[in-house]
């Protein structure tokens, strides 16, 4: 089988299906079909499905011109019928995993997928899950799904992790570039898994075990909550001495070795930084071990939204005002520069905040047209001079590169920047995180 299986993979005779056609899936799915293998994406939401299969694309790092091109050569249909599985030969399960509001694992639709795989799984199915989870979710959960009907992993079918990496709005690295992490649960799941990917990237990075694929992902991105949790608490403390962070960050940077540079925020946002140190500390306190420096990170950085807040409240104070009964503007709220995904951004809690205090809160993002706030579907404001200068209070919260700064400055009455967007103006009506 495995020798059979191989051959139909190098010639391109398989079918890929990827469930969850999200900001990973989406762009797997359309690599796939670009590749010249047949693609059938899975997804639950109807809506999503039928704008799909009209060639119509909802995610910014997909480009719409190639969606089109693959819909219309029927490269690429998407469906919500998972009876398709019985005719797929390799899924990609790229589901959510978000925390529950203990922080503790919800795996809710790697389950749901589980119920699926148990009445669709076939001989020489292959199975590879990237959505982000705890260390052993492969082996403890998707594996006993697959040998349900009497099927064998390493024989029969075949199991693997690999994690996304997508890190959305990257000019540079994407789905294709960036290098694949793949690990499986045997030999033959390893050969035949990599087989599959290496149509659709460049660099394929084989690991001894999908427990070892589920700590790559986890490792980096708890690297990067850490950084950027010892970065938030610097600028505190630079705050604090009468210091500018940023003037420090960028002196350290200057060091040629044992350096990198992690920059200070209103917290954590998107889809994978906030959440997935949890999967490994909730996974540790299962073995009686607390990850002392994931709790400590998450602490630092979820405190940021209730900082800024203070830095608001100081601001209006300076021109004795109140945040009750003021009004203010967040400019920004994606979780990062030039994206229209607001996943964890920081910016929505500070808006929470500020609201709860009583403040008449508005917000401008560029790319993002409406958001839901307690019910409520609240739109962007335009940025004109005029409205600027309404506002008792503008807040930098993401720094979009078509923000003209220069404008902003000039016609807002008082500032609060969290993100060093306003550096070299020097204005006393500036407040900037991290700053005296």
């Amino acid at each position: 089988m495995i020798d059979t299986l191989l051959a139909r993979i190098e010639n391109k005779e398989l079918t890929v299906g990827i469930v969850g056609l999200g900001y990973v899936g989406l762009p797997l799915a359309v690599e796939f079909g670009k590749a010249g293998v047949r693609t059938i994406g899975i997804d639950v939401n109807v809506d999503r499905v039928a704008q799909l299969n009209r060639g119509e694309n909802y995610i910014q790092d997909v480009k719409d011109a190639e969606l089109k091109a693959l819909v219309d050569a029927g490269t690429f249909t998407a469906t919500t019928d998972f009876s398709s599985i019985k005719h797929i030969d390799a899924v990609c399960i790229a589901v959510p995993t978000p925390l529950s509001k203990t922080k503790d694992p919800d795996i809710t639709y790697i389950l749901s997928v589980n119920a699926e795989l148990e009445k669709y799984v076939h001989p020489g199915l292959i199975v590879i899950l990237e959505s982000t989870t705890y260390p052993g979710t492969t082996r403890e959960l998707i594996l006993p799904a697959m040998e349900a009907s009497g099927l064998k992993v390493g024989t029969d079918v075949f199991l693997l992790f690999s994690p996304e990496r997508v890190d959305p709005g990257n000019p540079v690295y994407q789905t294709k570039n960036t290098p694949k992490v793949i690990g499986g649960v045997t030999e033959n799941c390893l050969k035949l898994g990599t087989a599959v990917y290496a149509h659709v990237m460049d660099e394929l990075v084989p690991v001894s075990s999908p427990e070892a694929a589920e700590l790559t992902k986890l490792l980096e991105n708890t690297f990067r909550s850490i950084n950027i949790g010892l970065a938030n608490e610097m600028a505190i403390m630079c705050s604090k001495l009468g210091v500018d962070v940023w003037e420090v960050i960028e002196a350290a940077d200057t060091k040629p070795f044992g350096f990198m540079k992690f920059t200070p925020g209103p917290g954590l946002g998107g889809h994978c930084i906030p959440i997935d140190p949890h999967y490994l500390s909730w996974k540790m306190k299962t073995l009686n071990y607390k990850a002392r420096f994931i709790e400590l990170a998450s602490e630092v950085n979820a405190s940021m939204p209730e900082y800024v807040t203070e830095l608001v409240s100081g601001a209006l104070n300076r021109d004795e005002k109140s945040i009750n009964g003021s009004k203010i503007l967040l400019l920004g709220m994606a979780y990062k520069p030039d994206i229209d995904d607001v996943r964890e951004s920081p910016a929505l809690d500070v808006y929470s905040l500020l609201e709860a205090k009583g403040a008449k809160v508005s917000f401008n993002d560029p790319y993002v047209e409406q958001i839901m706030f307690d019910g409520i579907m609240e739109s962007s404001v335009p940025i004109t001079p005029e409205m600027l200068s309404s506002y008792d209070c503008v807040v930098i919260t993401t720094n979009h590169s078509e923000y003209d700064i220069e404008v902003i400055v000039k016609h807002s009455k008082s500032i609060v920047d969290t993100r060093n967007a306003t550096t070299g103006f020097g204005n006393e009506k500036i407040m900037r995180l991290g700053a005296s």
